[in-house]
């Protein structure tokens, strides 16, 4: 794997949700806390920031080059030409203090978000399919939910809940945009916990560790296959992107960290990016 380097100089609370956009050769992101959505543009090597009215869970980039994103209670479409966020949907939290968090769109387009209770009480979160406008919940029960990514042929969705430090494998029907029995694919250390995850081209999983900084590659067995170290502990998601999807681009947190531990990570909060000697897939757009 090559040397890691930073992109840009921005410094996120809570950085996260990539996402490459092969059409304009740019990464999206967000920093949550914020609330801000990001972009950095290649062929310029500069980073637009946009504040958003609400937290920010995660984002897609719709069909129509607009992005989905995912606000604290509702989704919206951001047009980055105007800075303004057409509403689309609301969520039915069914309470206070509920705010979206991962969120990725699956290979047909439909885009999965889950939510979470930020005070962290009696997994009050949920796990939704968002087609076009109509919002369905598809699990309940949960803490902190991330990790959502796909198989290369679509038919296993990974998604876990960053609390019980699990990840699971849960088989899809990609027609229908439905799940089967879910199976245990990794279970990490209690000094860590698996965040955004993305999956490269030959069906390994990429999993940020926040806590542990690093990035570690499972084999479709969930065997640990490599690891990437990143100059920050707090590790919270990546994506695959550049012109041959060849580089792994890494979001990490400042949030949490005392000064202290602030003083000796630097860099933390920054957008790593790193040759790792894969290729990923390109993301699907929101199918509007």
């Amino acid at each position: 794997m090559g040397d890691i380097r930073r992109i840009g100089t921005t410094s996120d609370i809570l950085g996260e949700g990539p996402v490459w956009c092969p059409v304009a050769q740019a990464l999206w992101w967000v920093d949550i806390k914020a609330p801000a959505v990001r972009r950095w543009t290649q062929a310029t090597d500069t980073v637009d920031s946009w504040p958003m009215p609400d937290s920010v869970g995660s984002l897609a980039v719709a069909a129509d080059g607009r992005v989905l994103v995912a606000l604290r209670d509702r989704m919206g479409l951001f047009d980055p030409r105007t800075g303004g966020v057409a509403p689309l949907t609301a969520f039915d939290h069914g309470g206070e203090g509920i705010r979206a968090n991962d969120g990725k769109c699956d290979r047909q387009g439909r885009f999965w978000i889950g939510t979470m209770d930020e005070g962290r009480r009696a997994q009050r979160g949920r796990l939704y399919r968002l087609d076009r406008t109509a919002l369905t919940a598809m699990l309940d029960g949960l803490d902190v939910p991330n990790s959502l990514c796909w198989s290369p042929d679509g038919r296993t969705m990974y998604f876990a809940d960053s609390a019980q430090r699990t990840i699971w494998a849960f088989p899809f029907d990609p027609a229908a945009g439905t799940l089967g029995e879910r199976r245990v694919f990794v279970r990490t250390g209690d000094d860590e916990a698996p965040d955004g995850a993305t999956v490269d081209a030959e069906g390994y999983v990429w999993s940020a560790r926040y806590g542990g900084g690093r990035v570690v590659r499972h084999a479709p067995d969930g065997r640990i296959d490599r690891m990437q170290p990143v100059p920050a502990s707090q590790v919270t998601s990546c994506a695959f992107g550049g012109p041959d999807l060849a580089t792994l681009f890494i979001t990490t947190a400042t949030q949490r960290l005392s000064p202290e531990q602030l003083a000796g990570q630097p860099r933390a909060g920054g957008l790593f990016a790193v040759e790792v000697g894969a290729r990923g897939l390109a993301e699907p757009r929101f199918a509007l």
